[in-house]
Formats: C-alpha cells, structure tokens, sequence
C-alpha cells in the first residue's frame, strides 16, 4: 500500500484556522494550537450572543416603553394587558418606536388602552 503525503492537506487546513483567527491579539493570531482554541471559543460565544441579542433587545424595548407610560400615570404591564384586551396586535419593538418616533400616535394607543380600562369596569 502506498504511502500518503498529507502536508498540503494539513497545511489548508491550519491556514484556515489561521485566517480565521486574524486580527486576534498576541498568540492567539500567531500560535496553531492556541489561535483555534480562540476562534471555538469564539465561535460558541458567537452562537450565545447571537440568542442573548433577543433577550437585550426584548428588555431594552420594555424599558422604553415603561419610561414613556410614566407620563400617563400608566404601567407597563397593564397597559401591555390592555392593548390585548382591546385586540391591538403590536409588538413591543413597534410600540417602543412609536413611544419615541410619533409620539402623538403613541398618545392615541395610550388612550385606546385607556378606554379599554373603562369598558372593562363598566362591566363590573
């Protein structure tokens, strides 16, 4: 059985892993061993931000939201809870960009939630 060369092979693939890995600091764009490490470790820490992001950008909207419903004497969560009852159908990252880009429009969700809070103590 011939024997098999496989340098060229092995050096693709390293330089890979090096090409990969450029732009890191110190060892880790120069050394083989320790600049893969780097790039899986970036890697999996690529794969959890890129779930996080939605986690941060979920939190950030609730926030803009809450400190655009302190004007109207209005929480968070009941005005969210009232926008369902009414059959409003907007997410939070639209809600948020009306409270800061239109506020007029916001002001007239403010007070379809409001009516909604009238309608439903009315019924009891």
């Amino acid at each position: 059985m011939p024997r098999v060369k496989t340098g060229p092979y092995t050096r693709q693939r390293r330089k890979g892993w090096m090409k990969a890995a450029r732009g890191y600091w110190g060892g880790r764009h120069r050394l083989y061993k320790t600049a893969r490490m780097a790039v899986l470790k970036g890697m999996v820490t690529a794969y959890k931000e890129r779930r996080r992001k939605k986690r941060v950008y979920r939190a950030l909207w609730i926030v803009r939201l809450s400190a655009a419903l302190k004007t109207y004497d209005l929480s968070y969560s009941k005005f969210i809870n009232l926008l369902k009852k009414a059959s409003v159908e907007l997410d939070r990252r639209m809600l948020s960009e009306l409270a800061i880009r239109y506020p007029d429009d916001f002001a007239k969700l403010v007070e379809l939630a409001r009516a909604q809070a009238e309608k439903l103590a009315a019924k009891k």
